[in-house]
């Protein structure tokens, strides 16, 4: 397993998603790809701003993706994810990944994260705003 400074998972952020990853999802080392923990990253990083934009969305930037350890088969992930900014079509948010390690001495590590907007999209795939919040 891979060396990390244990943490505990936030409470200041959602679970929106949790998977492990499968032997496909990573190279002959057993590293789980980059790629396959970004398309994650995004699954995750959209579950919020669906919620806030009531219908579809885009993403359409990722400011930054910081790959803090690497992930293994047979690590459990959880995504976590916090809305940064709503604006008047878009929605900004910050996701974290941690790593469940070693279930008979469990241990939790950040792995990942990432900071995201998506735009609220109408049928045509064209920018809308996002309804007014209650």
């Amino acid at each position: 397993m891979n060396a990390c400074a244990p943490t505990l998972l936030p409470t200041d952020m959602e679970l929106v998603l949790r998977v492990m990853p499968l032997p496909a999802d990573a190279n002959g080392n057993g590293d789980v790809f980059g790629g396959w923990i970004m398309a994650q990253v995004d699954l995750a990083g959209s579950v919020l701003p669906a919620r806030i934009a009531k219908g579809r969305i885009a993403t359409v930037a990722v400011k930054e993706f910081i790959f803090k350890q690497p992930v293994s088969i047979g690590d459990l992930l959880s995504f976590y994810a916090r809305v940064e900014r709503v604006g008047r079509t878009s929605v900004t948010v910050h996701v974290a990944v941690f790593a469940e390690r070693n279930p008979a001495d469990p241990v939790v590590c950040k792995v990942t994260e990432a900071t995201l907007t998506y735009v609220a999209i109408d049928r045509d795939g064209q920018p809308r705003e996002i309804p007014a919040r209650a």
